[in-house]
């Protein structure tokens, strides 16, 4: 029987190993967190899916998992709220979280993982930060891949994709999040600075269907936010403040959210004041619009001509307040937000 059981052990073993996979052991503490669940997560295109959880008993947890590596992980306490990030690269084994319940984990400790110390350089790095960089002084790690998916790509040319995807190692070039930037790359090809405005139609605040085309005619900021999005509401007085200033002038916005849920996304639109037209198929980082436009980030925006080309994308505080002066004449209006990212 024994011997059986070694068999059966082995078997999964080797049948992990082939799929890409290996055993890693996760065990942390979690202070005032007695008697509640950890969630391990894995980022599948924008979303964290739960794949393992784990009872806290006396402030300790553990998991110890077949997982895909290198992979981007998260680990929460709650399913509903972002994670903390756990980046594993092939021939992670073993790794230790001190995971810090309060302030969404800001203080949690990760030891153990080379990727997760590679991570929070990236995130003190500060404005000075250049991608390429990272990537050739990194082309192994599953964060140059992560950064360049997740936090880069939307703000680059797809010649500059290109050229990043070329310096990552061959593995990473191949992995899920490099098919996916090969397929955005195509996508951005259409909603470059000169083209046609791609058409969609969604439901507005009263699930009544609204066609973008049939906005156009006037200069229109195509607005992708959410409730949820902590850096769109804080840009959103600086979009009120424009459109004060030009809706006589032939100026509006058209807003789509990313939201999850109606109550959420219309009690945003009633605080922020956002008077212009909306609309949102409701299902978060899935939305259509977004995938059409390739947004990958919010808050992204595209300004867009009274004949629907793109003239503009991704304008923020005094960028947008400049833009519009330059398209209606006049000062600049003040800035009403923070730029922050």
């Amino acid at each position: 029987m024994k011997t059986k059981i070694r068999f059966v052990i082995a078997f999964v073993l080797i049948s992990a190993a082939a799929a890409g996979q290996s055993v890693v052991k996760i065990e942390g503490t979690v202070s005032n967190a007695s008697g509640a669940v950890v969630y391990l997560q894995e980022f599948r295109d924008k979303i964290f899916y739960t794949v393992d959880s784990a009872l806290v008993k006396d402030g300790h947890f553990g998991f110890s998992s077949s997982l895909s590596l290198p992979e981007v992980y998260g680990l929460t306490l709650n399913k509903e709220k972002s994670p903390v990030f756990l980046f594993l690269d092939a021939g992670d084994t073993s790794v230790k979280v001190a995971l810090d319940s309060a302030s969404n984990y800001k203080n949690t400790r990760i030891t153990g993982s080379l990727a997760s110390d590679l991570y929070e350089k990236y995130k003190t790095a500060g404005r000075n930060f250049k991608i390429d960089v990272f990537i050739r002084e990194n082309p192994n790690s599953i964060v140059s891949m992560y950064l360049l998916y997740r936090n880069f790509a939307y703000r680059l040319e797809p010649a500059q994709i290109r050229e990043y995807l070329a310096l990552l190692n061959p593995s990473l070039q191949e992995s899920v999040y490099g098919k996916n930037l090969e397929s955005y790359q195509v996508t951005l090809e259409k909603v470059k600075i000169g083209e046609k405005a791609p058409d969609f139609t969604l439901a507005d605040t009263e699930d009544k269907p609204v066609k973008l085309s049939d906005h156009f005619g006037k200069y229109i900021l195509l607005d992708f936010w959410a409730a949820w999005c902590g850096p769109c509401r804080k840009e959103n007085p600086n979009v009120v403040e424009a459109y004060q200033k030009y809706k006589e002038k032939g100026f509006d916005v058209f807003g789509v959210s990313l939201d999850r849920t109606k109550e959420a996304w219309l009690k945003a639109i009633e605080k922020d004041k956002l008077t212009w037209t909306h609309v949102s198929d409701l299902i978060y980082w899935k939305s259509a619009p977004a995938a059409l436009y390739g947004v990958r980030a919010i808050p992204a925006n595209f300004l867009i001509s009274p004949e629907g080309i793109i003239i503009a994308k991704n304008l923020r505080g005094e960028d947008l307040q400049h833009k519009l002066a330059e398209i209606f004449g006049g000062a600049p209006a003040s800035t009403a937000s923070g730029n922050d990212e």
